[in-house]
């Protein structure tokens, strides 16, 4: 395979970049402990490891060439992040309609961690448009893409939870009240924002 080394940095770099997967594997790590950040974090890996499958099959096609199909994916990846952004503003309160972050069971985790990746069609697209330019023409196809997807996954896991780790450590400068508050705040700006900019987007 051509430039393997190339495409791990750019892997690492794009995984990296502040976004709702990110703020919600912090999120989770400070307000609802490190173990169920990595429960998040697996539903993320997993998630990507799909939606790589997917950029290489037929559905992956669809995506990236029919406007109604990105559209619909596009809309339910919009309408769940502005969702979650609505319930972590709301997860500043511990009683009442609002409940606590660390009532959140380890499924709950993994599925919000799933559907924040499974329902942004740009990453199909993403794949689409990087894995031909690192795979070798010349040699079997499948051994590659397997490798490429599988890479991307396990990158996911490893990034993501130093991110919990490094998260989990500060959890203690900012336990206090009003810094939890706003970092719920940060948090669903966050996701409201990606929302809102997942429904305004183009392929």
């Amino acid at each position: 395979m051509d430039n393997y080394l190339i495409y791990v940095g750019v892997a690492i770099a794009t995984i990296l970049l502040p976004g709702p997967a990110v703020m919600l594997t912090i999120n989770n790590s400070i307000q609802r402990g490190l173990f169920k950040s990595i429960s998040g974090i697996l539903g993320i890996a997993l998630a990507i490891l799909l939606v790589a499958v997917i950029s290489a099959t037929s559905l992956g096609i669809i995506l990236a060439s029919s406007v109604m199909a990105f559209t619909i994916v596009k809309i339910m990846g919009a309408v769940y992040l502005i969702y979650l952004g609505i319930k972590t503003w709301c997860a500043k309160e511990t009683s009442g309609a609002c409940s606590s972050f660390q009532e959140i069971s380890f499924l709950r985790c993994f599925v919000e961690g799933f559907l924040v990746s499974i329902l942004n069609p740009k990453a199909a697209v993403f794949f689409m448009s990087i894995f031909p330019q690192f795979i070798d023409l010349s040699q079997e196809y499948r051994p590659q893409f397997v490798l490429l997807a599988m890479t991307f996954s396990a990158l996911v896991i490893v990034v993501h939870t130093t991110y919990a780790i490094f998260s989990s450590f500060a959890k203690s400068k900012i336990s206090s009240s009003k810094v939890s508050v706003f970092l719920n705040k940060v948090s669903a700006g966050v996701f409201v924002g990606s929302g809102i900019g997942l429904a305004a987007s183009s392929k």
